[in-house]
């Protein structure tokens, strides 16, 4: 049975891709930072993904046949040393070891300030400190592993919880937090479960490079918020909105992903939201 490291496998797609890989009879090696989740079906250790030499340590001692990286900060001290550096501590011991590496990079990558969807070949303008961590992240990787593939996606949703974008909605609604969602900002919602398989199915594969795998539609964050209300049965209406302050708060618009070279490698389907939440 070949071993498959995940690492961020407590996070919402880690333990998403741990279930799956399971079930389709790999052997599931997954890390923690500081919790490790209860009842694992996987063995899970702990990494701390700032520490160069307990990466390298552990990839060399497990040698795992694939490697998926998903762990990653959003903000704060730790934003560089581990979502950037980290990621490129993973895919150097990675390629020692020969392990066929996919790395998690986001749509934010991108300025937001085109018209269209962005394609795997469109060059990297961030304009958030998590899209600047990111895109190094991306350069750092594809210069250690020159056969790793790296993957952006987008707002992940869906799961047996509610991801971050789903409980803001139903915070907004329980006026827990005072939340306007941007409707000029656009991205390509994808949901939990899809992802994980689209993974796991390119992990079988020799594809490198840059990958796009988001969801079937563009919309915008004020219409992706009305549809989680909606389908959870609540009122759309309640929301709030505004538009976005764009690059002067340092936020990308349109970050919506093109992925025609995933749908013409695939057989899972990357679906758009409303088919998700079988909306009309």
């Amino acid at each position: 049975m070949p071993l498959m490291l995940i690492t961020g496998g407590s996070g919402y797609l880690g333990s998403e891709l741990v279930r799956r890989a399971t079930r389709q009879h790999w052997h599931v090696v997954a890390t923690y930072h500081s919790q490790c989740p209860p009842d694992s079906t996987a063995e899970f250790v702990p990494l701390d993904l700032r520490d160069g030499v307990a990466v390298e340590h552990l990839i060399t001692t497990l040698r795992p046949a694939v490697i998926i990286h998903t762990a990653y900060v959003q903000s704060g001290p730790d934003l560089w040393p581990i979502t950037s550096d980290g990621a490129a501590a993973v895919a150097r011991a990675a390629y020692i070891v020969g392990a066929r590496l996919l790395h998690l990079s986001s749509d934010v990558v991108f300025d937001g300030e085109r018209i269209g969807a962005y394609t795997e070949d469109d060059p990297p303008a961030p304009i958030s400190d998590y899209g600047s961590a990111k895109a190094r992240a991306e350069q750092l990787v594809a210069a250690a592993h020159p056969g790793a593939l790296i993957i952006r996606t987008s707002l992940i949703y869906g799961g047996e919880t509610p991801s971050m974008h789903e409980q803001l909605v139903f915070n907004a609604l329980d006026r827990q937090a005072d939340i306007a969602f941007f409707t000029d900002e656009y991205r390509c919602p994808i949901q939990v479960g899809d992802l994980a398989e689209a993974l796991l199915e390119v992990a079988t594969t020799a594809q490198s490079g840059m990958l796009h795998l988001a969801g079937a539609e563009i919309l915008s964050r004020y219409a992706f918020a009305r549809h989680i209300a909606a389908a959870s049965g609540r009122n759309p209406d309640l929301l709030k909105f505004a538009t976005s302050p764009g690059l002067a708060g340092r936020r990308p618009r349109n970050c919506a992903l093109d992925t025609t070279r995933a749908r013409s490698l695939l057989t899972t389907q990357l679906r758009g939201v409303r088919d998700v939440l079988h909306l009309l």
